[in-house]
């Protein structure tokens, strides 16, 4: 007898073999658009440069093995010296062509990865869902293959990542199939708050004008998909559309050719706010939106009886314009101006969605009705604006919405005047124009409410307009604020301006020199008096004058913007409750906090970044719940209903500095039991948590695939609520293209709710949590041995990677180091991180792993892999941990690595720069030889074949490039070392810009093939 084959095993059978053919396709397809773009590349180059070039390029590029690593047999072959003798013209030409090669690349990656997700997208909706409501199947058939596929235990080896995996069209009919309660579902969609925000030190090092290019190419690319479809029903091999399209990419890259790659000036800090505000003009604007979409769809077809969260559950913040630790060029003013641009930005998208929708609204009063409140509000509007009525009463007198548009489209363009003007006066200025009442909107809600209205009476009449439903959408996702700022300064900035304060009070004991407790004594009764601290003139330092107006100015912000602009304020650095009260005090001096009431209009944030800092952060954090003063704060002030009111506290800890501090493994570790004794704390008191993760780009500064670090984070930490920093070069991997931006939201969002509902309770197994805590402490003993300890490796750090150069990149405005000083902890993460992934050491991502591993399985080798695999399996944070140290095992390219110590590190300090590399290869092999024992496979990346393949593809063009850039940056330094001579002229044929533009296009161009910069 055979057995019953439910629903979901015959969908899920249709489905894998669907799948299967799509994959095959879509890695057909991927090598077929690769050969096509190299040909074109090769066929620009040799118009551009001649075949020479082209030539000598393809000689360079065999000089890797088949899976990219660099050939150890090169050292006595000729290619070294063709590229040591190369002209600097040559030089650049072939740096130039290797960038160029890696940016297309990049395209047909993203649009390979958009068109295949694009697939199984329609592939997966069609498919399960249908049927699948709760109330269509018995909930209690649990045993199907469908659900074990789901639900597998092992997440290592042996249990590949389903397709549809991290999609609310898989999520949903998941948690159907588990039987989690409908009402916790609802309860966490209405509480489900997912913020992104890009932040203010832009690794991103590819210009505007570049990604435009980048944008256009893949739209040829998507024509060109069609069109060789087309072509493949009428069973032909080509046609003319084909060759046109191939001689439009041709072209295109051909003007990209002869387009500077390289920033031709350093920044602003208003220039960075146009590059990160480009994502929102050119994709995020619509993208939102439309995730809400797919969310409520995926929704409704599994749970029909739920309600959709709110429009704004994903929302976007921003650090750009706001960000002030370390860099002097963020000031009052030119946050100011950031919000003003923001505005501005969001007013232009609504102009043009009014027009359009002012086409589409064409109903006649004639033909259908209108609801009297929308003629009530044209009566309304003809007295408040009679020169609209003037000009339209005629033309538009039997069609009541586009008469209604007209006036709305002039409040706006009107407000839109007004917050030019604001942008470029001074903040501190009155303005000088009475407006009229009704003109203009003086904030989002109000042009909100007469969407609405039309919506309404659209509605009410039996019709329908998709545009507007979208502009509501976005309406309400955005406000006229486009994006909140957070605000961000170093700690010791506040406890100094409190200080001056104090010297200028001439009280007893200045505030510096009070103890801890003293301090957090003195604030808390400061903050207890309604009596100003600051005298109206107060003789300062520019700093500390500086300090106080940034508070007033969030103050204004709130006036003309409304709170949500700026709710939230950050101090890096954190390591005291003084920290914060600090904060407190100096936003009670400009009106943000009311002792009178005890509330407060700002989010305090602390930054718990270094080792120490996390392990303090909850003893932090109980300390200001313990006051009644915060606390009461928290709750919304001393008089509101704690019944009804949602304490919030919001915590954000440091990836970046950790990492730098004591290690990869040791940082992971050290945030994720922060999490773990920060969730009880704000529990033990009442307050709701919302974690901030201050993640980088790169692996050593906390980046990696979103998806799997959100299961990771321990058991209840997220609750619906998640705070990440998205920058540099990430920026453009997920929201260059609408389609990759909707799938990273789509798959951030999911493992948010997943995380929630379905958390893990690996975390709370005590012995896992004593063995991870060993790894931790002996893979950090060894990092800080080498990093801290090694008396050579601030020498060989300068001296064998490229740090010295990418100081003087044109790609932030804030400064590479604190304070300017030019030892290791005043170095910024980002350019630590930077410089070892160009020497292709990649250092701060896995070194001291693989001692960590090496000493845990020697104590009992069979019991003890075997325990490190069972972690593997079925521990999402070790599986996370494992598979990030593993991705950056395998660019790691250690004959590239040792050419930079030959080349860069000859002379006196040769022997010993000689030790220290030995020291990292013998680290490097073993925590290869490590990880490969317990992901149980053969090579690195083995359980990722996608991944593989696309870092073997790019290694192996790197290696000529990393050779270029080794020439370079020797006749650089030789050229900077005879000038500091100043012994008579430079023996050189190039000027010092010369040699360093071209320095700098191999940094460009190696930072686009490891997709990596900080």
């Amino acid at each position: 007898m055979s057995p019953t084959v439910s629903y979901q095993d015959d969908m899920a059978l249709q489905k894998s073999e669907s799948l299967s053919v799509l994959e095959e396709a879509s890695e057909a397809f991927l090598r077929h658009r690769l050969t096509t773009v190299e040909s074109i590349w090769e066929s620009v180059l040799e118009a551009e440069c001649g075949a020479d070039l082209v030539s000598l390029l393809k000689h360079i590029r065999r000089m890797c093995t088949p899976d990219g690593q660099a050939d150890p047999a090169l050292d006595n072959a000729n290619a070294l010296q063709l590229i040591e003798q190369l002209s600097l013209e040559d030089a650049i030409r072939m740096a130039r062509a290797f960038a160029l090669y890696f940016q297309l690349i990049n395209i047909v990656e993203q649009h390979y990865e958009q068109q295949d997700q694009r697939k199984h997208y329609r592939t997966f909706v069609d498919g399960i869902g249908n049927g699948s409501s709760r109330n269509s199947q018995n909930p209690t058939e649990n045993n199907d293959t469908f659900l074990q596929n789901l639900v597998s235990t092992d997440i290592g080896k042996g249990a590949p990542k389903q397709q549809g995996t991290g999609t609310f069209h898989w999520l949903f009919p998941l948690l159907n199939q588990l039987n989690v309660p409908p009402r916790h579902i609802q309860q966490l969609i209405n509480q489900l708050d997912v913020r992104l925000v890009f932040t203010a030190h832009p690794t991103e090092i590819v210009r505007h004008t570049i990604r435009d290019k980048q944008r256009r190419i893949s739209n040829i690319f998507r024509r060109l998909d069609l069109a060789e479809e087309q072509a493949g029903i009428r069973e032909q091999t080509s046609s003319w559309e084909i060759t046109q399209l191939q001689e439009e990419l041709t072209e295109e890259i051909r003007l990209w050719w002869r387009t500077d790659e390289l920033h031709q000036f350093k920044p602003s800090v208003l220039d960075e706010v146009d590059f990160t505000l480009h994502y929102f003009d050119v994709v995020l604007f619509d993208a939102i939106p439309e995730l809400y979409q797919r969310f409520n769809r995926a929704l409704t077809k599994t749970f029909p009886g739920l309600k959709p969260p709110r429009h704004r559950f994903c929302r976007f913040g921003s650090w750009v314009g706001s960000d002030r630790d370390g860099n002097p060029s963020v000031t009052p003013q030119v946050t100011w101006k950031t919000a003003c641009y923001q505005r501005n930005l969001v007013l232009d998208k609504y102009m043009a969605s009014i027009q359009k929708l002012t086409g589409l609204l064409s109903p006649s009063l004639h033909w259908s009705e209108v609801l009297p409140d929308l003629l009530e509000s044209l009566e309304q509007d003809r007295l408040q604006m009679p020169d609209v009525y003037e000009e339209f009463a005629i033309r538009y007198r039997q069609e009541p919405y586009r008469l209604k548009l007209a006036y709305v489209e002039k409040r706006l363009a009107n407000t839109h005047v007004r917050s030019k003007k604001l942008y470029n006066g001074d903040y501190l200025q009155e303005e000088d124009v009475v407006v009229s009442p009704g003109t203009l909107y003086e904030s989002g809600e109000a042009f909100l409410a007469e969407l609405k209205l039309i919506h309404k009476s659209l509605k009410d009449t039996g019709l329908v307009c998709r545009e507007l439903d979208m502009l509501l959408s976005q309406v309400e996702i955005y406000g006229f604020s486009l994006a909140q700022l957070d605000m961000r300064q170093e700690s010791t900035r506040h406890s100094d301006t409190i200080h001056e304060i104090t010297e200028y009070l001439q009280l007893p004991k200045l505030y510096n020199d009070l103890s801890e407790t003293e301090k957090v004594e003195w604030l808390t009764a400061e903050l207890s008096t309604r009596r100003p601290l600051i005298p109206t003139e107060l003789p300062i330092s520019e700093k500390a004058r500086e300090t106080i107006a940034t508070f007033h100015m969030v103050r204004k912000l709130h006036q003309e913007f409304g709170q949500d602009i700026c709710r939230s304020y950050v101090i890096s650095m954190s390591d005291h409750a003084s920290d914060i009260l600090e904060v407190l005090l100096l936003g009670k001096e400009a009106g943000l906090y009311d002792p009178a009431t005890g509330v407060g209009n700002l989010h305090i944030v602390p930054l718990f970044e270094t080792v120490a800092d996390l392990r303090r952060s909850t003893a932090v954090m109980e300390e200001l719940f313990e006051l009644p003063l915060y606390l009461s704060m928290l709750q919304g002030g001393y008089t509101a209903d704690n019944s009804s009111e949602v304490a919030l506290q919001e915590v954000m800890l440091g990836y970046s500095d950790s990492n730098k501090d004591s290690g990869f493994l040791s940082s992971n570790w050290e945030i994720h039991k922060a999490q773990q004794s920060l969730q009880k704390v704000t529990e033990k008191y009442g307050v709701s948590l919302r974690i901030f993760h201050g993640r980088g780009g790169s692996v050593g500064r906390g980046g990696g695939p979103a998806y799997e670090a959100i299961l990771a984070q321990p058991g209840r930490s997220i609750n619906g609520r998640i705070k990440i920093t998205e920058q540099g070069e990430v920026l453009a991997s997920k929201y260059n293209l609408k389609d990759l931006a909707l799938y990273n939201l789509e798959t951030v969002t999911t493992a948010v709710v997943q995380a929630s509902l379905l958390s893990n309770s690996f975390d709370e197994i005590a012995p896992w949590q004593e063995i991870m805590e060993k790894l931790a402490v002996r893979s950090r003993q060894h990092y800080r041995a080498l990093i801290y300890e090694d008396a050579e490796l601030v020498e060989f750090f300068h001296h064998v990677t490229p740090i010295q150069e990418i100081s003087q990149l044109q790609i932030s405005s804030r400064p590479s180091r604190r304070g300017g000083k030019k030892d290791l902890p005043s170095l910024r993460a980002i350019p630590w991180v930077f410089s070892w992934t160009q020497a292709r050491f990649l250092l701060p991502s896995w070194y001291g792993v693989g001692t960590a591993l090496e000493e845990f399985i020697g104590e009992a080798p069979e019991e003890n892999i075997k325990l490190l695999r069972s972690f593997y399996t079925k521990w999402p944070f070790f599986k996370m941990a494992i598979s990030k140290v593993e991705m950056t095992l395998a660019k790691v390219d250690l004959q590239i690595a040792q050419h930079y110590v030959n080349e860069l590190g000859a002379g006196e300090r040769q022997d010993s720069f000689q030790a220290v590399f030995d020291q990292i290869a013998q680290e490097f092999y073993l925590t290869t030889q490590m990880v490969l024992q317990v992901t149980d496979n053969q090579a690195l990346l083995d359980g990722d074949p996608n991944l593989q393949r696309s870092v073997q593809l790019r290694n192996g063009t790197i290696v000529p490039l990393g050779f270029l850039q080794v020439s370079l940056l020797k006749r650089l330094r030789q050229h900077r070392d005879a000038a500091a001579l100043a012994t008579g002229v430079i023996q050189s044929r190039y000027s010092r810009g010369e040699l360093l533009r071209g320095a700098m296009l191999t940094i460009n161009g190696i930072a686009a093939g490891m997709r990596n910069t900080g």
